[in-house]
């Protein structure tokens, strides 16, 4: 289905993909049985850089912790010996790197308004001499940041005897009778090598509302920062000034019906960016056809099945995440109920929808009561297009092949045994590409519960933020202040 029309047909003449046999692979910061989470410590984002060697998470103490690959190292970072290296018995392996405070709690007096430090998004940009640079933002203020590998000098001293006497007609260097014992000369060393994570700049001001998301361009030099109402392009050496190119908000605030729940650029085309709604629509900007892009060249939304409408429609509608795939061809959502992949060449309806939550229509009430019902789940793709993801409750993380005839449905829950025994169920014939839960039993114990499949489910316990690696089957999740990694 991927990869053009050349693609497709080899696809299709090789029939859908073996479904992947998940391992776990490491887990950082992993609490003890009974030990308290502080709510600073839980994590908020998750981002694979380009390359898929470093990893970056934000947490809601305004940390960012950066991981390093490993594996890669011991064979020089040669891509194409990696290639040619067992997928299956290689170990991919990532070790912390270092870690900086990127924002702190602020309030607006202006306002009234507590600002949190809290990582919303980090965005990776290009790497320069050696250095890593990535943008990191909280609900008002995007940073940009350069981490690099310094030496540490270090001072000492080293001593001059001297027993010279003083003349104070000479023109020479002289101490007085008797001389001095020693002198002492000051000498700069080069010691051990440390990272260390500089500001260079930051974009403020720009946002009234809490900003959902930022993405960079494919041509290097400008990103985008969307809050609720408004989209804004900056360019990454100009910090004090950005341009508006999509503004929702209305005349009368009372007329308000949409806002903007996530934005992102097209991989290649720097032209070309996607936005989604809280009334389930994707739309794709031109920025070449006005400079406030009012307009969208395309449309993607769903239409209502006929008497489906209910109180909790417009709700569970709400698209929380919205991803391209690696070449830009198609777009994956994430709402409440659902994955829906979409083609950019067909606005007519996704060409498959994946069911993560249909378990829970019968308790929607109780799920807005509790505001769960308002929690937003992020998706991610295969670099090869061949299968999504995306978080549940529980802790558990389920992923789809998205192949034609592919029934792959796996359902992990993030813990270092994360395998548990599943039985696939053959996707429902419809006019899209259609994959259901598989059921999920825990290991050494039966867990009666309340949805169809015999499953039970801890509300409290979410995995919202999760990431694939650009090139590998291997995917990394955040269950609270936990980095759990799998590969397959």
């Amino acid at each position: 289905m991927h990869g053009g029309d050349g693609g497709e047909v080899a696809s299709a003449a090789a029939g859908p993909p073996t479904p992947l046999e998940w391992k776990f692979s490491q887990v950082f910061g992993e609490r003890a049985a009974g030990e308290e989470v502080q709510e600073v410590d839980i994590i908020s984002v998750i981002e694979f850089d380009k390359s898929g060697n470093h990893l970056a998470t934000g947490d809601r103490g305004g940390r960012v912790v950066l991981f390093e690959r490993t594996d890669a190292k011991e064979h020089g970072g040669n891509q194409r010996e990696l290639e040619r290296m067992d997928q299956v018995s290689r170990h991919p392996e990532f070790r912390y790197k270092t870690e900086f405070q990127s924002h702190e709690p602020e309030f607006d007096y202006l306002k009234s308004l507590e600002i949190e430090e809290k990582i919303n998004k980090i965005r990776w940009c290009q790497t320069a001499n050696g250095a890593v640079f990535l943008l990191s933002t909280n609900d008002k203020t995007i940073k940009y940041w350069k981490v690099q590998e310094k030496k540490v000098k270090k001072i000492s001293e080293i001593k001059v005897d001297t027993d010279r006497s003083y003349n104070p007609l000479s023109n020479d260097l002289s101490f007085p009778p008797g001389g001095l014992p020693s002198l002492r000369l000051p000498v700069v060393t080069s010691g051990e090598t440390s990272l260390v994570a500089r500001c260079r700049r930051v974009y403020a001001h720009a946002h009234d509302y809490h900003i959902n998301s930022i993405s960079n361009n494919s041509d290097g030099e400008t990103f985008i920062s969307a809050d609720d109402l408004r989209i804004n392009l900056w360019n990454l050496e100009i910090s004090n000034q950005s341009f508006n190119i999509v503004d929702v908000k209305p005349t009368n605030m009372e007329d308000l019906t949409e806002v903007i729940t996530s934005a992102e650029f097209h991989p290649t085309h720097c032209n070309t960016l996607a936005y989604s709604s809280s009334k389930g629509s994707i739309r794709l900007i031109d920025l070449r056809q006005s400079a406030l892009c009012d307009s969208h060249s395309k449309i993607f939304e769903e239409q209502e099945a006929p008497g489906s409408r209910s109180f909790f429609t417009e709700i569970i509608a709400s698209i929380s995440d919205v991803k391209f795939a690696r070449d830009g061809r198609y777009l994956l959502s994430r709402d409440y109920m659902s994955l829906k992949l979409w083609d950019v060449n067909m606005d007519s309806g996704p060409v498959a929808t994946f069911q993560v939550h249909e378990y829970l229509r019968p308790k929607l009430c109780d799920l807005y009561e509790n505001d769960s019902i308002f929690d937003k789940f992020e998706c991610c793709l295969s670099g090869d297009g061949l299968r999504v993801a995306t978080g549940s409750y529980s802790n558990l993380f389920r992923i789809f092949g998205c192949a034609p005839g592919s029934t792959e449905a796996t359902t992990l829950e993030a813990s270092k045994n994360p395998m548990r025994r599943q039985i696939q169920t053959p996707a429902r014939p419809s006019r899209s590409l259609t994959s259901s839960i598989s059921r999920v039993v825990r290991r050494g114990a039966e867990s009666p519960g309340p949805d169809a499949n015999g499953n039970s489910f801890d509300f409290t316990t979410k995995l919202l933020h999760l990431a694939w690696h650009p090139s590998e089957n291997s995917i990394a999740c955040a269950a609270a202040n936990s980095l759990y990694m799998y590969y397959a």
